[in-house]
This record gives structure tokens, C-alpha cells and sequence, in this order.
């Protein structure tokens, strides 16, 4: 089933929104706030963006030496905690840790993630972008819901893509055990996941007031494209063969700043105080992909089987089963 709110509310912001424009007259004192990788790309511009109007930020971080260089200034040096979402106990420790020291959280932004890597096995044998994007993040999510529910307007938001249009969850072969690793299907699959978690979230979390939103912030040139080499990205069509941007990238592409801009709306609206467990993207509701003109629904809205409450809900319990066996 869908939401009948997942459609544009006409929200008075737009695609190359700023973030600073998000939370201007926002309030976030006494908030406090976790944002995975929230020390570099849309991250790290998230985490300016809540600390400038007041939220207490934490950043679990992977690579904690970068992080403290980059938020140096901006987030106390002990917000920032060793965590590495490819090691489950890595990531519940981290919860654990803030469990102990903190009584409640009203944001959570699951912001990190991997893209088109090379295939790679983790955990119990787990294809990794999955395994990162979506698991490491769902334990998280799950071992902080309880500080969430004691907090009347909490909100979680999570980061998808674009790519999610690429393919439904593959439930016969998550992992690609049985056939060949596609890179960009495994990311795609990793994105429907992450917009999945954000629905069954919100069904789980709204007699108590607290919602959940799924994010597409826009194509940006950041790290998450490590992985790719100049040639792939002129045949995505994101390059000129001289390396320099192409028209469909000149157009479409955003600034890390108006990347953040959506997980920002999401994360402060008040618009959205009485809506929850819907995809947005260009700091509105999306639209879904049958609404979209077609030449542009591979890049616009969103399809059914990322915002459908019954995927969602077995992809948690699926997800659930993975961590128990």
C-alpha cells in the first residue's frame, strides 16, 4: 500500500534550495542530533547546517581522524565516536554508548553509505553495499528507537537515491549468491532498502508521535563516487570525455550544500509535523515515478516498490531474520 500523502505540498522550496535557506528562523536548542557520516560531502553539511541553529550533534564515524579534522570547531571532540556499519558490533557499541550518556534523541539521519563498489563480502557473507547502507544501518536504527519514542516530534531521516528506480528488493537472491554481481543493481537495491526502513519506521513509530522520512538529496559530486572512473561517469552521463560536467550534470547536479537541503527539510519542516513515511527529494514531497514526464523518471520521483508498506514491512522482518540466524 502507499501513502496517500506521498505527493508535493508545495513546501515554498525548490531543487537548488541551500541549506542555510532550510533552517532559517529553526530552532534546535536542547535538540540532540545522529548523523552517520556527518564529516564529509551532505554530511558534513548537515551537521553545520543543526549546529548552527543549535542542535547537539554526534557523528559516528569510520574514519574518526578525518572526521575530528573536518568538524574541527563545529562538534566537540568526544561527539565524535568510533563506529564502522560493515561491523555490527562495532555499530552496537556505538548505540550502547550513547544509550548510556543520553536519555533521548530526536533526530537520527542515516546518511552514510557506499556506492558501485567492487563486490565484497561482510558479515555473514553479506554483499556489502547492502550490508552497509541498509543492515548497518537498521541495527542502528532499531537500538536507538526506544530514545526516539520518548521524544514527542522526533523524526529519522534516511538517505536514498535516485538509483533505488533501478530495481526492487531482489528477494530470491539479496545477496547475489546465485547470480552475478551487478554493482549498480546491488546499489539500487541497497537504496529501495534504504527508503523501506524509513516507511516501516514511521508505521512502527507514529502513535508516538515520532515520524520517518526517506530522502533522495539530488545527484552531487562527493566521495560516495570513489569507486568510479572518469569513463564510467562520462557513459552514466555525468561527464564531458574532457572530464568536465556535462549539461545533464550542469542542470541537474547540486552543491553539497543544496544536496543537504532536503534531509534538512525533513529533518525541521513543520509542515510536516502531521505527515510521515513518504520519499522526498528537491525539498518536497516527491512525486511518484507515473506522475513524473518520462524522460525524466529515471532521475525524479519515486517508485512504488520504495515507499510500498508491505515491502517495507518485509523487508524488517527479513533484515530481522539476518541478524538472528
Amino acid at each position: 500500500m502507499i501513502s496517500n500523502f506521498q505527493k508535493p505540498i508545495d513546501s515554498g522550496f525548490h531543487a537548488k534550495s541551500n541549506s542555510n535557506d532550510i533552517v532559517q528562523n529553526i530552532d534546535l536548542v536542547g535538540k540532540k542530533a545522529i548523523i552517520t557520516g556527518g564529516y564529509s560531502g551532505i554530511g558534513l553539511e548537515t551537521t553545520k547546517s543543526l549546529v548552527d541553529v543549535g542542535a547537539e550533534v554526534f557523528i559516528p564515524a569510520k574514519r574518526t581522524d578525518e572526521a575530528s579534522s573536518n568538524l574541527e570547531g563545529i562538534v566537540p571532540k568526544d561527539h565524535i565516536i568510533k563506529m564502522d556499519l560493515s561491523d555490527l558490533n562495532s555499530v552496537k557499541s556505538f548505540a550502547d554508548s550513547f544509550k548510556e550518556s543520553n536519555n533521548k534523541l530526536d533526530l537520527l539521519i542515516n546518511n552514510a553509505g557506499i556506492m558501485a563498489c567492487p563486490e565484497t563480502r561482510i558479515g555473514k557473507n553479506w554483499e556489502s553495499q547492502f550490508a552497509v547502507n541498509h543492515v548497518g544501518h537498521f541495527l542502528l536504527t532499531k537500538e536507538l528507537m526506544h530514545l526516539m519514542s520518548n521524544v514527542e516530534g522526533a523524526r529519522f531521516i534516511s538517505l536514498s537515491s535516485s538509483a533505488h528506480s533501478l530495481t526492487p528488493i531482489l528477494w530470491d537472491d539479496i545477496h547475489f549468491e546465485n547470480n552475478a554481481y551487478d554493482k549498480w543493481m546491488a546499489y539500487g537495491q541497497s537504496k529501495t532498502a534504504s527508503s523501506l526502513i524509513a516507511i516501516e519506521f514511521n508505521n512502527r513509530m507514529k502513535d508516538k508521535g515520532v515520524k520517518g522520512f526517506s530522502v533522495h538529496p539530488g545527484g552531487i559530486m562527493t566521495p560516495l563516487q570513489r569507486h568510479l572512473e572518469n569513463q564510467e561517469m562520462v557513459a552514466l552521463g555525468w561527464l564531458k570525455e574532457d572530464g568536465s560536467p556535462s549539461d545533464l550534470a550542469k542542470n541537474f547536479f547540486k552543491t553539497t550544500s543544496q544536496g543537504a537541503a532536503t534531509t534538512l527539510w525533513c529533518a525541521t519542516s513543520p509542515k510536516l509535523n502531521d505527515i510521515g513515511g513518504v520519499f522526498c527529494e528537491d525539498c518536497d514531497i516527491a512525486k511518484r515515478k507515473n506522475d513524473v514526464d518520462e524522460s525524466l523518471q529515471r532521475y525524479f520521483g519515486v517508485a512504488d516498490w520504495a515507499v510500498d508498506s508491505d515491502e517495507a514491512s518485509k523487508l524488517w522482518e527479513v533484515t530481522e531474520t539476518m541478524l538472528s540466524s
